[in-house]
């Protein structure tokens, strides 16, 4: 038995509306967010008349596993993909709320530790937990739904590419696969690789990078995050917007993954064009634009369908597809 001076070690021991407590003592919300936890529902603004919204999930053994990322990545990692996908669409995050699911026996730790990692993301990318729902369930999952405050008149789609455009992209390509790769092989925790495996356990979305550009007016024509791989993601803007993309190869090499590919004999340029999860973000420019600090480009859009590497069209599927192949349900840590 439990004494009421015995802090508790479970979430079963501490309860649901005692965790729930818990989870959101102390915490301040975002301007977006009118009312908070403690209710019925959440109240957010939406000064435009309209929000962007999106929700997305993970589960562990099949997005994340706990002997790879601690409670606080994976809260993280939780929010970024969710606040990316906000921020694609030209939007300020506002908002999030978050359902858990989680077995009786786990650590009261992990919870807070899962908890502070979804309130760091949030501020970081503007906003905050708005509540959210708890279920005793056989695997930690974490499901969130985000909200988004548009910042022009439009939001921006995949839609708008032309022919004529050039391609470019902010944040990096193909860490989080190479991350993958590198805690696959047991490598992940060797220092000259350490900063890999820890893109793949907690992304770095740009979001300023997209933001500050679109505040001050300069709009592309089409953007996109890249969560599922970059062929994958611009093919996506190449169908959406009719049109054929060819990217040029040696403005995609990043130096910073040369080590990795060659210490596990593999390429490091297909992390790049087909690895998911990194939530950078890509863009349709017009060939005009200077582009702003922090994008490079990387493409040009003309006539046509499909994507190209030098003008050749790549072999195999471009990145990740949650249905696709006999194996999908047991890639633990890919999207």
């Amino acid at each position: 038995m439990i004494s009421s001076s015995t802090p508790p070690r479970t979430v079963g021991e501490l309860g649901e509306f005692a965790l729930i407590e818990r989870i959101n003592a102390g915490r301040t919300q975002a301007p977006g967010v009118l009312l908070g936890p403690g209710d019925d529902a959440a109240v957010l603004a939406a000064p435009r008349g309209r929000f962007v919204v999106t929700t997305d999930m993970l589960v562990q053994d099949r997005h994340f596993r706990l002997d790879w990322s601690s409670p606080y990545d994976i809260g993280r990692k939780a929010i970024a993909q969710n606040a990316a996908d906000v921020v694609a669409m030209g939007a300020v995050p506002t908002g999030f709320v978050v359902a858990l699911g989680c077995p009786a026996d786990t650590p009261v730790q992990v919870i807070d530790g899962l908890a502070d990692g979804l309130w760091a993301e949030a501020a970081v990318s503007g906003g905050s937990i708005a509540g959210g729902d708890l279920v005793r369930d056989a695997h930690l999952v974490v499901s969130v739904t985000a909200f988004g405050d548009p910042i022009g008149p439009e939001p921006i789609l995949r839609s708008g590419a032309r022919p004529g455009d050039m391609i470019a992209v902010a944040g990096r390509l193909g860490w989080s696969a190479a991350g993958l790769a590198a805690l696959s092989a047991g490598v992940g925790e060797r220092g000259e690789f350490a900063e890999v495996a820890a893109a793949h356990r907690v992304p770095r979305p740009p979001y300023r990078t997209v933001l500050d550009v679109v505040t001050a007016g300069m709009v592309p024509n089409a953007l996109t995050d890249v969560s599922d791989g970059l062929l994958a993601d611009l093919g996506h803007l190449a169908t959406a917007s009719a049109v054929a993309i060819d990217l040029d190869s040696a403005t995609l090499a990043d130096a910073g993954l040369v080590a990795l590919a060659t210490a596990l004999d593999a390429d490091a340029a297909q992390w790049v064009l087909t690895g998911g999860e990194d939530h950078a973000f890509a863009a349709a420019w017009p060939a005009d634009t200077e582009l702003p600090s922090g994008w490079t480009r990387i493409g040009m859009v003309s006539a046509g369908q499909g994507v190209t590497v030098d003008g050749v069209r790549p072999a195999g599927r471009g990145g990740w597809e949650s249905f696709a192949g006999a194996d999908s349900a047991q890639r633990p840590g890919s999207r």
